[in-house]
């Protein structure tokens, strides 16, 4: 099968450069303050029912997930919860808030070829002035023709996005490590989504694999995309 694609964007964090690491590491101090009260594993599931409820109030990002954890502080403590376990919950949303960006293996060159051969789009969701942040840091603002970011990546998200800076979502390709995010909203878009798989992934972002591959495709690292999409042609 011959495909022309014109357009390209890409996800940005856990696929461009790490994130969901310092999520971790936030979820591990979180449990450890909570100790007395719940072991990690019903603290971990209470967590992420709270992240659902709230997703449609806080929309994603850390200002969200720090309410969630407040939030379950409480629940799990029966509102006893003390002021310095919230202080310190606060405080790791504020770290978190000025992590470092670090890039994932091979990104900027990846980028770069990229660049050279189509109109490329970073595509994200989050805290606004967190991704902006980022986005600055990484060094990375140069490469990309235009820069979204959105509350959610949906269908009709996806369309916008490659009508106005492609030439339509059938004759682009969405890249990213979430399959609930950037790759079947993409083909409900009817454009290509590639899977790029982070070993750490949340919960609510993972989705089986699509039965109908058409315009489908899964890669072990972003730097083996400009290859993949050769391949197409």
């Amino acid at each position: 099968m011959s495909v022309t694609l014109t357009t390209i964007g890409l996800d940005a964090d856990d696929t461009l450069w790490h994130n969901e690491r310092f999520f971790a590491l936030t979820q591990d101090h979180f449990a450890d303050l909570l100790r007395d009260h719940t072991d990690k594993e019903h603290l971990m599931i209470r967590l992420l029912a709270a992240e659902r409820r709230n997703l449609p109030h806080y929309g994603f990002g850390i200002k969200g997930f720090t309410l969630s954890m407040i939030e379950t502080a409480i629940e799990v403590t029966d509102g006893k919860v003390p002021a310095s376990v919230i202080g310190e919950l606060l405080d790791a949303g504020r770290d978190m808030l000025s992590h470092p960006v670090e890039l994932l293996p091979d990104v900027e060159a990846t980028v770069k070829a990229l660049k050279h051969e189509f109109k490329l789009l970073l595509i994200t969701k989050g805290d606004l002035l967190d991704q902006e942040r980022k986005l600055a840091q990484s060094r990375l603002r140069g490469y990309f023709d235009a820069i979204e970011i959105v509350s959610d990546k949906t269908p009709a998200a996806y369309h916008d996005i490659f009508q106005r800076h492609g030439t339509g979502a059938d004759q682009g390709l969405m890249a990213g490590n979430s399959m609930a995010s950037d790759v079947l909203p993409m083909m409900t878009a009817g454009g290509w989504g590639v899977f790029v798989p982070h070993p750490l992934t949340w919960a609510i972002e993972q989705e089986e694999t699509p039965q109908d591959t058409t315009r489908f495709g899964q890669i072990d690292q972003l730097s083996k995309l400009l290859d993949f999409i050769h391949k197409l042609s």
